[in-house]
Order: C-alpha cells, then structure tokens, then sequence
C-alpha cells in the first residue's frame, strides 16, 4: 500500500528526545523550544517565533491578541481545515466566508471589500498548498478599512511572495508541523510576528496569560497572572523531534520538489487533453510543494479515480469539506454570498501521495495507475 504521507524519522531522532529527558527538564521552554524558535526567526528574519502545541494553538494565540469583541467579524475562506474558523469562534467573532480563486484555490482578493461591514475587525488569508494569497492587495484592504491581516500559514513552510516568506507578510502568522506538513512534530506549531507589541503579548498569551518568561529573565521579582492565554507550550519532547527535521529541511524540501515536478510533467498531457488541471504557481510566488492535487472534471470522476486507486493499493484523499456547507459553519459563521468556486474546488480536487521518502518507483506506481484510470475509462 502506497499512503498519502510518511512521517519523517531522522538519523538525530532518537538522540535529540533522549538529550531533551537528559536536560532533566521536557515541559514547555526546554532547550530543543529554544532551539527551534531561534531557528525559525533567523529563517523567516522575523521580531518574534515561539513554537506552540498545534497550528490551531497559534491561530488561538493570534485570535486572542486580536482583541475580538463577541459578534465581531472575522473574513476567511471556506475552503480551510476548521481550526481556522474555529479559533474566533472561541472569542466570540463570527467568521465571514469569501470565495476563492479558480487558480490558486486561495480567498479571492477581489471579493474581499463586498463582505466587510462595520463589525469587521480582521482578514484571514489561508495559503492553500503553501502557494501565497495575493497579500499586497490584502494588506491594502486592510490598512483602508483599519483592520488586522492574521496569515493562517499551516502550509507554508519555505514558501514566499516576492521574495518575502509567508506567515510575516502581514500582522500575524499562524504554521502547522502536524506530520502531514513539509516539517513535522507529529504535533506542533509556531507563531510568528513583526510587531514588538504583539510579540510582548504573545509571550504571555502563550503562557496562561502570565509574565513567566519574564520572571525567568530576572525582569520580574515574581510573576503572576496579567492578560487572557491558555496552555500553549509544547513539551521539549516534541520540540527535541521538530529540531532533528529541522536540521534536514533543506534537503526534505529539495526532495519534495522533485516529486512535485514529476507529477507536474507526468500530467502535462492529460491537462493538455482537458482531462485534469494542475497546481498554478503564479510568478510571485514560489512553490514549497506542501502538496500535488489535480483537478477532476466533475464528483463523479473522482469518486471513481479514488475508488480505482484504492483497488490498487494507493491512497488519494480529497481534502476540504467546505466549512460554510458544515453544521458548525452554518451555526457559528456567515456567508453573505454564494460560494460556486469553493463548492466546486471541493468537489473535484484529489491529492496524490508526496513525501520525502516516497521512492522514485513508489511515485512510478502512483503516475502509471493514475493514467491507466483515464486509458481505461
């Protein structure tokens, strides 16, 4: 059986989780969290980068330095895993869903402005496939309208807009190192800022709302509780694993990328025949292969390609059910118009396995299968 993802296990796995029980010290700011916060603010030459326990931890941080008010609106695609949604919900804002693009599949900038009202108080561009939303124009929008841009960068590792990474493009950034991203903890996440007063908040958000850290650095004579947070530290367990893939993210990400391209030229010819579409790069922005999907022509096609795929060992999930289509989308959000490309992106999309350790005649399988599905149709 051919899976859709491998967790990566490196030569320093094992050594580094060993070395964290040795430091005699395995909660939350351990060496290994140090580590790997440095690490990520030299990389993405951000203020701030403070590992949290999950993607949807950071989101969490980032709603509540937010400083929403109960029924405040929240702009964000629908096509996004619910964490996104869920993590203003949890203050009480009202998540407002725009469409996306027909290309990049990401919240359609030009639909933005239609949906914002006097409740408004921030935009949240999701980087589908870690390929950037269109953030010039977003950040425009923001700045007219006084409102706050939180990037939900779950899939953005190693990925840029002109030239800028993603996740410090705009007032917050939000990643994920769940084990199906690029860079993995099995669980694990990181917030990210430029702004030196969000950052102070963001320490102690992530803290249960105390001075802590501060405390540590001799900055307090004692600390105490000072602001609203939660528990949002990942033991150094986890953050000892992070650290060992980090060290390797070169050479995972340039693995990725091959077999991104292959994909890309195995279809070609099957797009060229109007039988698929491929992933759009647009020219400012780059490509971190997070993720290779193919667009079918209709829910009946895929349900058959995922069903002959299955049959011969190789798994090929859809992603998103729409959350404006979900209970909790239409109990807690809004979605002032319709939605015809999200519901047809969800309808027809389907992602082909991509991992560092997928061999070349692994990948092999998976093309020839997949084509032998239109030859014999």
């Amino acid at each position: 059986m051919i899976k859709f993802n491998n967790p990566v296990f490196t030569e320093h796995s094992e050594k580094y989780i060993a070395d964290a029980f040795a430091q005699k010290h395995v909660s939350g700011d351990g060496k290994y969290t140090k580590l790997c916060n440095e690490y990520m603010r030299n990389k993405l030459d951000c203020r701030e980068a403070l590992l949290t326990l999950s993607g949807t931890a950071a989101l969490e941080m980032a709603a509540i330095l937010a400083d929403l008010q109960p029924g405040d609106e929240v702009i964000m695609p629908s096509f996004t895993f619910c964490s996104t949604a869920n993590a203003f919900v949890l203050q009480g804002a009202v998540p407002v869903f725009v469409d996306i693009r027909p290309d990049t599949l990401n919240l359609d900038e030009q639909k933005i402005e239609a949906a914002i009202t006097p409740k408004t108080r921030a935009i949240v561009p999701v980087h589908y496939a870690g390929v950037a939303c269109e953030m010039d124009t977003i950040n425009a929008i923001a700045q007219k309208h006084n409102l706050l841009v939180i990037e939900d960068a779950a899939q953005a590792f190693d990925a840029y807009y002109k030239g800028r990474p993603l996740g410090t493009c705009s007032d917050m950034g939000c990643f994920s190192f769940h084990e199906t991203k690029n860079i993995m903890a099995g669980e694990g996440g990181l917030f990210v800022t430029n702004n030196a007063e969000l950052a102070e908040r963001a320490e102690i958000v992530r803290e249960k709302g105390t001075n802590r850290s501060k405390f540590f650095r001799g900055q307090v004579d004692k600390y105490t509780w000072v602001d609203k947070g939660s528990s949002y530290l990942p033991s150094d367990i986890v953050a000892a694993y992070l650290y060992s893939v980090l060290e390797k993210a070169d050479e995972i990400q340039a693995r990725r990328r091959q077999i991104w391209q292959r994909y890309n030229d195995a279809f070609a010819e099957l797009e060229t025949q109007g039988e698929v579409r491929r992933p759009i790069i647009p020219a400012e922005c780059s490509n971190n292969a997070h993720m290779f999907y193919l667009l079918l022509k209709d829910l009946q096609t895929r349900t058959e390609f995922i069903a002959y795929m299955k049959a011969n060992e190789i798994a090929t999930p859809f992603h998103y059910i729409p959350l404006h289509s979900a209970p909790a989308g239409q109990k807690f959000c809004r979605t002032p118009y319709e939605m015809p490309n999200t519901d047809k992106i969800s309808d027809t999309l389907v992602r082909l396995p991509l991992y560092y350790d997928l061999t070349d005649a692994e990948q092999d399988r998976v093309i020839n299968i997949s084509l032998s599905f239109w030859k014999n149709r």
